[in-house]
């Protein structure tokens, strides 16, 4: 007999062999349980007209359609991605409420044998576990900050960490975008309850006990918003600074920003985009720039004009506690002994 279960603890959820989430793949790429797969029991046509069925001519002809189609999709799933697993398969089903569609799948994978089990209340169950574990300040954990201007590498940095043992949350990944107006990756940016359940997932991982060294950035990442109970941390964490020469700054942006430079149509968005105090002569001079391919000069100008008076309004409009500063030449070769320095640093917080 199929068990069912409200557990979706990183541990709970682990001791499966597959997450299963039946739901319609649009319902599944607005959102799902980091790690499942998607077997719809109806696609977003089917569920479509079956709802159009139910509200405007019959509900026992849209039920009976709607299960002619779920037994024919499930037994497309039972001869196509479901047919290596063994007799002691276990798997996790969900839907949206956990409800029909994922009791339709929990049936006949029990009449099969398998050791299936369903999850209660479905991926709602889910969502309030992302909302109460991310919107809460006393369950965030404790964040230490990566500071620094534009250029300073704080994300090879953070990622450079990893190998000295520190706990580290790469939120522009999680985001997929590198936090300014020219950040936008070649794939677009998750939704905001995706990006949710992947940082729900990624600081599971972490020890609580440890801090977890998380770049600082604004509020938002592209369309993004950092949830507030992370931000509230965030907003009240100590930093540490990397200071690092200008020259060396304009060359990790050039490099790190290569994939915007050759598309003139991205670059001339972003800069259209730009704040409005910035004059209308100063926005042609970078126009002109990115049209003649004089992307270091461009870089240069931003940088002095644009991204290092930001940075400079900002710190001191919300000054944060002072862990120290990192002096780093920017190269890849002493990429280690920076992060070994900042490791340092840490390691006198970690108590």
């Amino acid at each position: 007999m199929a068990r069912l279960t409200r557990d979706v603890s990183p541990g709970a959820l682990a001791a499966f062999d597959a997450l299963i989430d039946v739901r319609s793949p649009a319902e599944f790429a607005e959102d799902h349980l980091p790690g499942a797969v998607n077997l719809p029991v109806l696609d977003d046509t089917q569920r479509a007209e079956v709802g159009t069925l139910y509200v405007q001519k019959s509900k026992f002809e849209a039920r009976r359609l709607g299960a002619a189609m779920v037994a024919r999709n499930i037994a497309t799933h039972l001869d196509g991605a479901l047919s290596d697993q063994p007799g002691g398969f276990r798997p996790l089903v969900y839907c949206w409420r956990g409800g029909q569609r994922s009791g339709a799948m929990v049936s006949v994978m029990d009449q099969v044998g398998w050791p299936v089990t369903q999850l209660e209340g479905g991926y709602q169950t889910w969502r309030r576990h992302v909302v109460a574990r991310l919107h809460d300040p006393a369950q965030a954990p404790r964040v230490i900050l990566l500071d620094g201007p534009t250029g300073a590498g704080k994300t090879a940095l953070l990622a450079a960490l990893s190998a000295h043992g520190v706990q580290t949350l790469d939120l522009e990944g999680l985001a997929n975008h590198r936090g300014s107006l020219f950040g936008a990756g070649a794939q677009p940016q998750p939704g905001q309850k995706l990006f949710e359940s992947r940082l729900t997932a990624a600081i599971a991982d972490c020890d609580p006990d440890r801090p977890v060294v998380v770049e600082a950035e604004s509020s938002r990442i592209g369309r993004l918003v950092i949830p507030q109970g992370l931000w509230a941390a965030m907003k009240a964490a100590p930093a540490i600074t990397l200071d690092v020469p200008f020259a060396a700054r304009v060359r990790r942006t050039v490099d790190e920003y290569a994939d915007i430079a050759s598309d003139l149509p991205r670059l001339r968005d972003a800069i259209a985009a730009l704040p409005a105090h910035h004059s209308r002569e100063a926005r042609a001079a970078w126009l002109a720039q990115a049209r003649a391919g004089e992307i270091k000069d461009l870089a240069e100008s931003l940088i002095r004009d644009h991204y290092d008076p930001a940075y400079r309004r900002s710190t001191a409009r919300s000054p944060r506690a002072s862990l120290g500063h990192i002096r780093w030449d920017g190269r890849e070769p002493t990429m280690n002994a920076a992060a070994g320095a900042v490791a340092r640093m840490i390691g006198g917080q970690a108590g």
